[in-house]
């Protein structure tokens, strides 16, 4: 964590001063604001906090409930989302009271006594070493806390308004603000919000927005308010979920579980946080057509009952259940995720976008729909944080429903699939390992790290993969140690990228330690002057006058050699930016490969050097040589707008 480039710092580094909208920020919703944010789950509450670092962009969220979220529905963190926290600063805080799974273990009918269950088998939960970062479980809640004070304590102070609900919405765009321009300064965007708490609850009022995010769940009022519309499997099998603290002889009760019985009922059951409270998904069976949502009313006696016949012959005494619900498995998309019509894309704005359950709903059983969520609200906060400050053209938009879209249709797949043998019963399935065998098989999925968005404006073309193979283009940049220079601190590269908006170049050095005198430096020396001095330079071009140089793109460089090898004197100028103020060296721009896990081995990095080039929301848009600086400039002048250029 870098700090005291503005001045010496007493307080906690991590509440930063604020800026722009967020110096003294009203109370009372604005009448016109920016970004309105409909909803404080985790797809709103991550946009939320992307936005909170743009302070220029006026941003507010309205919930429906009255206050902060007590007990969430989620609670099952991939390794993904982990990664995600990492960048917003608080991935170690929750991994410290979360549940950590490092394995799961199935269990199934014993073939001597069927209607009694085994334990069949146990599986690590990252066997193939995927990722350096955990599968947790915690409350919802909990997760919504952290990103809430991250974004009160960002530059713009976004604090969410509790107790509004949206009951109408229009769309007032002329054709203004097109795709090919920046967004001027209207808002087309009507919205009618009523109060649902407080004093004055049934108090009416409007507010104008140049865009809208609806992230207000599966019954969404501004999926509805834009014509799209779920569509997909209907509700046909019934699940009962308990959080209990109970008392029991199942021996795995602190493990994750895949439990199958002989007459086909099955749990999924989670240790939670805190070391004694669980949750149980049981089973309840196929639902009739005509059922009408009556299986939602199951009393917990009935849940409780039906997981001691399953479980059987250990036993399930409750004592408390802090929570409960009834679901119904369903599987539904909308076909787009904004409100432009499909023909129309590309020839006017998206204003409205949705986002989580408003626009993608599963079973919650593979512990994807939080994580898939978040994911969405961080790809269009960075990109109307980009929009609305004037960084990007406006159809930047366009590519968040294109990406997000098939990867909610990848996850409904997947999902359709793994909830389809979780019911099944253990006889009926092709072979006794099938469950076990796809969960080994699909974890790099179900950890979040398959998403790989396709060739656009913001991900670049395949050419130069294989200079860098381990960092796949459209995926996200996948970590790995290396060493930096000015102290020796062990570190791994990607995780002191923040979630402030920036773009990161990461320069993977051809010369073997940075000296000036061997045979291959003169090119990466070459390739960082032409980053800091060419007018064809992104960093040049798009700097703001006056911003600090990394402020729009951070460089940094990896070395091929031992950190002890490479002088710190030695180090190019682009990767020794002076920032603040007062015109501080920033040091932690430049590292070495570690000498027990290079990173040039790791990630299949050439060496004679690369460029890799990471979005704002950590994916892979660009691999390049460090020759082709044309190729580098072309991608930037493809994604950035010159409106935001410093004279050079």
């Amino acid at each position: 964590m870098q700090f005291h480039h503005h001045g010496y710092v007493t307080s906690d580094p991590r509440i930063l001063p604020a800026a722009g909208t967020g110096v003294d920020r009203p109370d009372e919703l604005p009448a016109e604001v920016d970004v309105l944010v409909v909803g404080s789950g985790p797809a709103g509450m991550i946009a939320a906090a992307q936005l909170a670092q743009f302070p220029e962009i006026t941003t507010r969220v309205v919930e429906r409930r009255p206050g902060r979220l007590e007990m969430g529905q989620a609670d099952g963190i991939q390794a993904r989302s982990v990664e995600t926290f990492q960048a917003f600063g608080f991935a170690d805080r929750i991994t410290a009271e979360a549940y950590r799974i490092t394995e799961m273990a199935f269990w199934k009918p014993d073939p001597a006594r069927p209607e009694h269950i085994v334990r069949t088998a146990r599986v690590p939960d990252d066997p193939h070493g995927i990722t350096e970062f955990p599968h947790l479980i915690v409350n919802q809640a909990r997760v919504l806390d952290y990103f809430a004070e991250v974004a009160a304590r960002s530059p713009a102070r976004v604090v969410p308004d509790h107790g509004w609900e949206l009951t109408g919405l229009t769309v007032d765009d002329d054709g203004a603000g097109t795709p090919a321009t920046a967004v001027g300064p209207e808002h087309p965007v009507t919205v009618r919000l009523r109060r649902t708490a407080g004093p004055d609850e049934g108090a009416e009022r409007t507010v104008r927005a140049k865009f809208v995010l609806g992230a207000d769940g599966a019954r969404s009022a501004v999926r509805e308010a834009i014509g799209r519309e779920l569509a997909g499997d209907q509700a046909n099998h019934a699940w009962g979920v308990i959080d209990v603290l109970a008392v029991t002889d199942f021996p795995d009760v602190r493990t994750k579980c895949a439990i199958q019985s002989h007459d086909g009922g099955s749990i999924l059951l989670i240790p939670r946080e805190g070391g004694f409270l669980c949750r149980w998904y049981v089973d309840l069976g196929e639902v009739s057509g005509d059922d009408a949502h009556a299986v939602r009313a199951t009393p917990v006696r009935e849940i409780v009952e039906r997981a001691n016949r399953i479980l059987h012959p250990y036993t399930l005494d409750v004592k408390d259940v802090p929570w409960h619900s009834v679901y119904e498995v369903g599987h539904r998309l909308t076909d787009k995720f904004d409100d432009v019509p499909a023909e129309l894309t590309g020839t006017r704005t998206p204003r409205v976008f949705i986002a989580g359950d408003a626009c993608h709903t599963h079973s919650a059983k593979a512990g994807q729909g939080m994580n898939v969520s978040m994911q969405d609200g961080w790809n269009i906060a960075w990109k109307l944080g980009h929009v609305l400050t004037g960084r990007a053209p406006a159809a930047l938009l366009d590519t968040y429903s294109a990406e997000r879209h098939v990867v909610a249709r990848d996850l409904i797949e997947f999902d359709r699939e793994w909830s389809g043998l979780m019911a099944t019963r253990p006889e009926d399935l092709p072979d006794p390992s099938v469950l076990e065998d796809f969960y080994v098989q699909t974890t790099e999925f179900l950890f979040g790290f398959r998403t790989e968005y396709e060739e656009s404006m913001a991900v670049g073309p395949a050419t130069h993969q294989h200079l860098a193979e381990g960092f796949v283009l459209g995926r996200r940049f996948r970590s790995a140690p290396v060493t930096r220079v000015a102290d020796g601190n062990p570190v791994h590269l990607g995780h002191h990228a923040r979630a402030d908006g920036r773009w990161r170049v990461y320069v993977f050095a051809d010369d073997g330690g940075g000296s000036p005198g061997d045979a291959a430096a003169p090119r990466l020396e070459r390739w960082a002057r032409w980053l800091t001095t060419s007018p064809d330079s992104p960093v040049v071009r798009y700097t703001p006058e006056g911003a600090d140089p990394d402020s729009v793109i951070e460089a940094k460089v990896v070395y091929q050699r031992d950190h002890t090898r490479v002088e710190v004197s030695d180090v190019p100028g682009a990767f020794l930016p002076r920032v603040g103020p007062f015109g501080l060296v920033d040091h932690e721009k430049a590292y070495a490969a570690d000498p027990g896990d290079d990173i040039f081995a790791a990630r299949g990095v050439d060496r004679g050097g690369a460029v890799v080039v990471v979005r704002p929301d950590q994916h892979v848009a660009a691999v390049l040589p460090l020759t082709e600086t044309a190729e580098l400039a072309s991608f930037f002048d493809g994604v950035l707008l010159r409106s935001c250029t410093r004279s050079s």
